[in-house]
């Protein structure tokens, strides 16, 4: 479990983010939406100490260390160039080796399963450099899975991904958060996918939660042209919510 509660956060003398509270269960795949700006990247980040908070971000086991209760994954994360992929994976297992330590079999193992797990394995000998922008997604992805952490923060883990590969990554992470109990918090902004995956949905606007609740709750047109400010039509089915954007306010 993870529980954010009363979190806020300022910018100079600009609020962008709170005060607010969300508590997410053990094994709970929570999807955050909102505009651009709303919050969520900032949100997840209060979550591993990236930015100054007020209030506090609790865990179950009531510690709260990266890299071992917790795997980020960035939006921009820092690729070098001159790295392979491998390497840039085993740096997942980082807070698993000790002080001067060297990775251990099952550290390389761990490593290995993340690839073949994102269908990354053929390119464990490339160079960062030469991924296109799915590929180097999907390394960035490997690298939080290597982790092996109870809990996943996934800042737009499907960005520049085509659809395949987008739904390939999220069916990956819904399988090891059935198989692990995992718990599983992303950042999305296709809303349809966003409801696919995530059990509860979670709309940030101006930093503060606007709606909480199951896909087919919060995914509703009036709520999201409230937030978006545009015309959307929604369209519920037995694989639940489909959003469509409109070219009017109709």
């Amino acid at each position: 479990m993870i529980t954010w509660d009363g979190v806020s956060v300022t910018y100079a003398t600009t609020r962008v983010l709170g005060p607010l509270s969300l508590r997410v269960d053990d094994g709970e795949w929570v999807g955050l939406i909102g505009p651009n700006g709303a919050g969520k990247s900032t949100m997840l980040k209060t979550a591993i100490g990236a930015v100054d908070h007020e209030g506090t971000v609790s865990l179950s086991n009531g510690k709260r260390r990266p890299g071992l209760d917790i795997a980020w994954m960035p939006q921009r994360p820092q690729m070098p160039d001159d790295m392979t992929v491998f390497d840039y994976v085993v740096l997942g297992r980082t807070p698993h080796i000790g002080y001067l330590g060297s990775e251990s079999r099952g550290d390389l193992d761990s490593v290995e399963t993340a690839l073949r797990k994102l269908g990354m394995l053929e390119f464990a000998g490339r160079g960062l450099v030469t991924l296109s922008g799915g590929e180097a997604q999907r390394a960035v992805l490997a690298r939080a899975l290597a982790q092996e952490a109870p809990v996943l923060l996934l800042d737009e883990p499907t960005a520049s991904l085509d659809i395949g590969h987008a739904l390939d990554v999220l069916e990956v992470l819904d399988e090891l958060r059935a198989a692990e109990g995992l718990t599983v918090v992303t950042a999305v902004h296709d809303l349809t996918l966003a409801g696919r995956f995530a059990d509860r949905l979670v709309l940030l606007g101006d930093g503060i939660v606007r709606g909480d609740g199951p896909p087919e709750v919060v995914l509703t047109e009036d709520l999201l042209r409230t937030h978006y400010g545009r015309g959307v039509r929604v369209i519920q089915d037995q694989d639940g919510p489909t959003v469509v954007p409109t070219r009017t306010n109709d």
